[in-house]
């Protein structure tokens, strides 16, 4: 029989740590220390009406609500989402600064979209092995990112899976809490013939159609340094472009012009149509007219090289609109002006209108997606 000595081993091999199996505690405590200053940041974002607090031993974020009190009817509205795929091209890249963006925009944004206000956000970073310095960045980006967005990066998870994950691979997710006052609730209700579209640019591939993307670069055998002319840059480099943040933008745009905004859509996964077609009441129809905007170069380069059809890039890439909000027609001046003196390129892209109940069901328009049975979208024309 094989005995058990004092050092806890079985024989003559020797105990198993929990660092011999892979989890460093002391490297997530050294990417604690060094994210710190860049999450301390962050809460300087909501102070005044919804200050931070400290406590629960780090157990537990703390935000002060009293600001609620002050309210008529207080919704709070919660967004979780990660970066999917982005992140492999981030760590090819070995550039790990700007995800954390992507990830603070593809939530707070969906806040945005029914009139919320952002307050504050947690983030979660799984990885296979916890490099202090990467873990620092990506958490720098979120925090970045959640500045931008004007709310409170207040807690987070760095996680070491290995054997789950390769040293060098990680991947992120992040949820985030807002306010919006229920008379205030942006949606398919406000929507009414005549609205106007007013569609606000994108700064490229933001979040979505990564693994479309990532298939053509392989098939083309690109290395991530590969400059692309049309580009100006690396396919690496664009690619890694982060996902504009639109949140505190359109928060200001609520407050600026009261009332002008009846509906806003995220366009993420799924393209224009179908995410527009989410926030048209049922009976309703929007054309989006492709000639009012010419697409980003990226679109073009990857469709181009992978020979991607157009109708899988418009319902995989943003093709270049990140957002399209839902106007009153009267007020769409005042809308455009504001965007334009906040430097946000924006333009009128189509209209509602009544649904055309004898219309056929084709495959270029998008109805009742992701679940939600609402209006009816489509892309029209040619691009410019």
């Amino acid at each position: 029989m094989t005995g058990t000595g004092s050092g806890g081993g079985t024989g003559d091999r020797p105990g198993l740590t929990y660092a011999a199996a892979g989890v460093d505690t002391e490297a997530g405590d050294r990417a604690v220390d060094l994210m710190k200053a860049a999450v301390r940041r962050t809460h300087a974002t909501t102070a005044g009406s919804w200050p931070v607090v400290d406590g629960a031993g780090g157990f537990a974020g703390l935000v002060d609500a009293s600001a609620l009190v002050g309210m008529r009817r207080p919704l709070l509205a919660t967004s979780t989402d990660g970066v999917g795929t982005k992140v492999a091209v981030a760590q090819a890249m070995d550039v790990h600064g700007t995800v954390g963006i992507d990830l603070v925009a593809m939530v707070v944004d969906d806040l945005v979209a029914c009139g919320a206000r952002p307050l504050f956000m947690s983030d979660y970073v799984a990885c296979g092995s916890v490099v202090p310095e990467r873990v620092a960045a990506v958490v720098a980006g979120i925090a970045e990112g959640c500045v931008m967005a004007r709310c409170a990066l207040v807690a987070g998870e760095t996680a070491e899976h290995p054997g789950l994950l390769g040293p060098d691979e990680y991947d992120i997710a992040g949820a985030a809490t807002g306010v919006v006052e229920a008379d205030e609730l942006l949606g398919p209700e406000r929507v009414r013939r005549g609205d106007v579209l007013v569609a606000l640019a994108s700064s490229g591939l933001h979040s979505n159609g990564y693994s479309l993307a990532r298939a053509v670069v392989a098939r083309q055998g690109w290395a991530w340094d590969h400059h692309v002319p049309d580009l100006g840059r690396t396919i690496g480099e664009e690619l890694l472009e982060p996902t504009t943040v639109y949140a505190g933008l359109l928060v200001d745009l609520l407050a600026a012009v009261p009332g002008a905004v009846h509906a806003i859509s995220h366009v993420t996964g799924g393209g224009i149509a179908a995410n527009l077609a989410r926030v048209l009441p049922v009976g309703h129809h929007a054309d989006v007219d492709r000639s009012t905007w010419a697409p980003p170069a990226v679109t073009t380069v990857l469709g181009e090289a992978g020979g991607v059809p157009q109708a899988d890039r418009e319902r995989t890439w943003n093709q270049g609109v990140g957002m399209v909000v839902v106007v009153d027609r009267d007020q769409a001046g005042g809308v455009l002006d504001r965007l334009a003196a906040d430097g946000t390129r924006a333009w009128v892209c189509g209209e509602v209108t009544d649904a055309d109940p004898s219309a056929p069901v084709d495959d270029e328009t998008s109805r009742g997606t992701k679940g939600v049975d609402g209006g009816s979208a489509r892309l029209v024309r040619s691009h410019r």
